[in-house]
């Protein structure tokens, strides 16, 4: 994107001088056209490119050709009978295009963008054992059968089987249960979730294209080429729309000529009408208006913490009747607060006190409630020996 966006901004310096000669200077028509070719192939070189290889490739019936047929037939009539040149025009039109499709490419760059943020479930790099040492590599790099070792805090890389150590796992990102979850030896883990307490050691028995983390981003990233009812009858209805569209522009170029008095003088009129027709019935927007809207609406999706799996689903919603809905992190936070104190031969203060200093060295997030509901920080109570079991508390 930063690339076109210098080639926009260098086209209009160069169509400005090109103008600003032309205008003051006394050119024959052919220095002219070499002066506007310049910023004309700057700023349409990759439409002609994708137009000469749509008819290579037999389908050359797109927005790139109608623009490529248009541009260069804006430069032609200028050297027809009694034709004016038109090279700014032609430049203008393709520079229009562009501009139109750099912010086609900012609305996707920040969609995507909003559904990385909202998965940012995989870790840069991983800690492998390797001739006993531990090592921190690219997680696309452990084979299957080798073993991690995820300390607190860290990203589980691979799906595999807990071989050493015990843990409490935070699944929310995966499963939105915010309820920890209680892992020690023989268990399976998966890829995505963060370790809590404990370091754990784990043999991989997935790769990393394999892995639970990197399936789930795959099915994000596919969710765009999922294509809605509307956008594929509109891409069906483009295929024959621009035939059509290019069929009658040689008609109106060559047809109404003949009933002019004099066919040459009428041409230029009329093949400038026929490319002026070209232009306005190119389908970029009708083409990619659908499927923006669907991309934009899945990532302002995703900008809020809701994923959505495609546009045909996303065209669906506007069909339901009834929504079913999972409770935790989704209808409410996902996090633990102490709403109610029920003590037994002690006080709510006293309970809460005591509960709070054992916990506040957990990162369990039941622990996390205890502690912020423990409002009185004037204590100086000290917590010695502390060791925490996963799955059984704090002693």
């Amino acid at each position: 994107m930063k690339k076109k966006l210098i080639r926009i901004g260098l086209t209009s310096v160069l169509l400005l001088v090109a103008w600003l000669t032309e205008r003051n200077c006394n050119l024959p028509i052919w220095q002219i056209l070499i002066i506007y070719l310049i910023p004309y192939l700057l700023i349409s070189y990759d439409v002609l490119h994708e137009a000469v290889e749509g008819i290579m490739e037999g389908d050359p019936f797109d927005e790139n050709f109608l623009m490529a047929v248009a541009t260069i037939g804006a430069f032609i009539v200028g050297f027809l009978p009694n034709g004016e040149p038109q090279f700014l025009e032609g430049v203008f039109v393709v520079l229009f295009f562009q501009i139109g499709e750099l912010f086609e490419h900012y609305a996707k760059d920040k969609t995507r963008d909003s559904i990385s943020d909202l998965m940012d479930i995989h870790p840069d790099t991983a800690n492998v054992l390797r001739n006993g040492e531990s090592i921190v590599v690219n997680p696309s790099t452990i084979a299957v059968g080798e073993v991690v070792v995820i300390k607190p805090g860290e990203k589980i890389p691979l799906d595999g089987e807990v071989i050493e150590g015990s843990s409490s796992l935070n699944t929310v990102a995966l499963t939105g249960e915010s309820v920890p979850k209680d892992v020690a030896f023989g268990d399976s883990v998966i890829s995505g979730c963060v370790n809590i307490s404990g370091v754990l050691k784990v043999k991989v028995n997935k790769t990393f294209s394999n892995s639970t983390a990197s399936r789930i981003l795959n099915l994000v990233e596919e969710a765009s080429k999922s294509k809605s009812k509307s956008e594929s009858f509109i891409r069906r209805f483009a295929r024959i729309y621009t035939p059509i569209v290019v069929i009658s522009a040689l008609f109106l170029a060559f047809i109404p000529p003949f009933f002019a008095a004099s066919y040459t003088d009428a041409l230029f009129t009329w093949l400038y009408r026929a490319l002026t027709f070209l232009i306005v019935s190119c389908p970029c927007a009708l083409v990619i208006s659908i499927p923006l809207s669907f991309f934009c609406g899945i990532g302002g999706a995703g900008h809020v913490g809701i994923l959505i799996k495609g546009g045909n689903y996303m065209e669906a919603l506007a069909r339901i009747k009834t929504i079913v809905f999972d409770k935790t992190g989704t209808l409410t936070r996902g996090v633990f607060e102490v709403e109610s104190i029920h003590p037994n031969n002690i006080s709510e203060q006293e309970l809460l006190h005591l509960a709070a200093h054992v916990e506040q060295y957990s990162t369990h997030p039941i622990a996390t409630a205890l502690c912020n509901a423990y409002k009185d920080n004037s204590c100086d109570c000290k917590v010695e020996n502390i060791k925490e079991i996963a799955g059984q508390g704090i002693s």
